[in-house]
């Protein structure tokens, strides 16, 4: 299971709170079975609200391919060693006055 994103603890967080607050002044309960089952079904309803909020998709297994698709081929460069294994060239210098 991935970890919880930051807007899903904010969201849960929010929910339990204020359906916490809101249950106990609706229900006016004042015995403490009352504040238990309101305080243990707003963590429910906060755990509902936490896992619901939308994650941001992955990306399409698609994407992947055309990126690889479009990745240039690698080009032979010229480099010391094998400039080194191979004869020399000739050099041509103009000539002076």
């Amino acid at each position: 299971m991935p970890r919880p994103t930051a807007a899903q603890l904010a969201y849960g967080s929010c929910t339990v709170i204020f359906s916490t607050l809101a249950m106990l002044l609706l229900s006016q309960t004042s015995s403490s079975l009352g504040i238990v089952l309101i305080a243990l079904s707003a963590l429910a309803l906060g755990l509902l609200v936490a896992m619901t909020v939308p994650l941001p998709k992955p990306a399409p297994a698609a994407t992947e391919s055309v990126v690889h698709e479009r990745v240039p081929a690698q080009r032979e460069t010229a480099s010391v060693s094998a400039s080194a294994s191979s004869a020399p060239e000739p050099v041509r210098e103009t000539a002076g006055p």
